[in-house]
């Protein structure tokens, strides 16, 4: 029988009130330090990396660090991967129980090969089974849950998959718009996207090349409740602040600060060695139109080489 939803009931849609940004799951970006940097500039919630339900239900650390809150972290949705409907519900339950989200998503539009046929976008092969882990999912927590999808797997069956995702009960679906043998190259068809949206009543994000602001202003015309902004956001939370309404470019001396502060809560959360090192994939990012920063930024490894740098800069 599935649970009814508790007062968390409409979460969503009381959040798409007006179109909003929110911060796209990606794995090895969407962490807690990074999640709660976007959080500050007006993301209007964040999903964090999808955590593997099988690992998460062993009590594998690393698939539960991945879904782990920071003290008081609001308005976090949690994205569950998994192919198997009991592992599912079970690790639903779980992650409210000890991470107190506001949802629960399922990642059906991940293209990495090493976990083909786990889930992911390969359920996009075999939507009927994905329709089987929401409801399951559904079974297992008092929360809202959704789904995040592609396009398809070789080809565009969306229309097909959101109906079927809105029949089993799912309270809101994010497409990114292209199919999972595409991964990220060409252009996110915007106008599948917009069709998706026009033929369910759930609220749709639209997901895919938002890189600025006005590409947000700009794709809301699909017709989309919103907007996830996903690798457009990386050394660039500003634009969650810019689509807010605050129009202003960083400043040199603010992307510093903001680089810096990125630095320090990566080193609260994985401890020095660990969070310099694994920032340095971004914090060059910060910085486009300083290349001649970029080489000592992928190789910087604590936050006192990180200081001199930025501070000579």
């Amino acid at each position: 029988m599935v649970a009814e939803p508790t007062t968390l009931t409409g979460f969503y849609a009381r959040m798409l009130r007006v179109p909003r940004a929110v911060l796209a799951p990606m794995a090895g970006y969407t962490d807690a330090p990074f999640r709660r940097l976007a959080w500050e500039h007006g993301a209007a919630w964040t999903v964090s990396e999808m955590v593997l339900a099988r690992g998460f239900l062993a009590g594998e650390r690393k698939s539960t660090e991945l879904g782990a809150p920071y003290p008081g972290e609001p308005n976090l949705v949690v994205q569950l991967f998994g192919d198997d409907p009991e592992v599912l519900r079970d690790a639903a339950a779980r992650a409210e129980a000890i991470f107190s989200p506001v949802a629960i998503d399922l990642n059906m539009g991940c293209p990495a090969p090493k976990l083909a046929g786990r889930g992911g976008a390969c359920l996009l092969q075999t939507p009927e089974r994905a329709f089987d882990l929401v409801r399951a999912m559904r079974q297992g927590t008092r929360l809202e849950v959704s789904a995040k999808i592609r396009l398809g797997w070789d080809e565009d069956r969306s229309l097909e998959v959101a109906q079927g995702l809105e029949a089993a009960g799912v309270a809101l679906i994010t497409v990114h718009g292209r199919t999972s043998e595409q991964r990220y190259q060409g252009q996110a068809d915007w106008e599948a996207i917009a069709k998706v949206a026009q033929s369910v009543k759930v609220p749709v994000l639209g997901c895919g090349d938002v890189t600025h602001a006005e590409h947000f202003f700009k794709r809301l015309q699909t017709g989309v409740a919103g907007i996830m902004i996903g690798r457009g956001a990386v050394g660039n939370p500003w634009i969650f602040r810019q689509i807010a309404g605050d129009n202003r470019d960083p400043s040199e001396l603010e992307r510093i600060q903001t680089a810096l502060r990125h630095a320090q809560l990566n080193v609260q959360w994985y401890g020095e060695f660990h969070g310099v090192r694994q920032l340095r994939k971004v914090l060059y990012r910060y910085f486009p139109h300083r290349p001649e920063l970029h080489p000592a930024l992928k190789q910087v490894s604590t936050l006192e080489e990180l200081h001199a740098l930025l501070g000579g800069a």
